[in-house]
């Protein structure tokens, strides 16, 4: 078993010293999926507090950009892309982001704050709705570059019409 570097030899948590990598290309995509009643989803386009797929949009921008200041070990990034794709299906919002940047450390925790906090911002506006919103499948898709190399999600091809579905789809 891998050892986990968030910690030192003591058990106590520490933040990674990456100073000594070289600075690589990395991406890295995410997935999480808001399920809402069918009877909401139609209404979301008459949402009173504004459209909340591109307010959700946004907002996951915003939360990639922001990750380091969410997550306590999570080293701060310049960011050289993010995206993040909201498409609304009969039973919910599928999200997925991705992120780019060329650093010393990966950019799985900028993606995964994107669709996080844009199914979050989904909830926040359709919540006066529906009370049994329930936010469902946060998890990496995938993501390239760096030591361990690149990680591809058992079932998930990317690309095409397949790059919203998860192994779970």
């Amino acid at each position: 078993m891998k050892k986990l570097s968030h910690y030192d030899a003591a058990g106590a948590p520490r933040m990674v010293d990456v100073s000594g990598k070289p600075a690589t290309a990395r991406q890295a995509r995410a997935h999480a999926f808001v399920r809402i009643s069918p009877a909401v989803v139609r209404k979301l386009p008459k949402n009173p507090k504004g459209n909340p797929i591109e307010i959700a949009r946004i907002a996951g921008i915003q939360a990639a950009k922001r990750a380091s200041e969410l997550i306590p070990l999570c080293h701060p990034l310049t960011l050289s892309h993010v995206d993040v794709e909201v498409e609304v299906e009969r039973d919910g919002v599928r999200i997925i982001s991705s992120a780019a940047t060329t650093a010393r450390t990966g950019v799985e925790m900028e993606a995964l704050a994107a669709a996080a906090v844009a199914a979050l911002t989904i909830y926040d506006m359709t919540k006066a709705l529906d009370k049994e919103i329930e936010i469902q499948d946060l998890y990496l898709l995938e993501k390239t570059g760096g030591k361990s190399g690149d990680f591809r999600r058992k079932g998930f091809r990317g690309g095409g019409d397949d790059k919203r579905r998860g192994s779970d789809d």
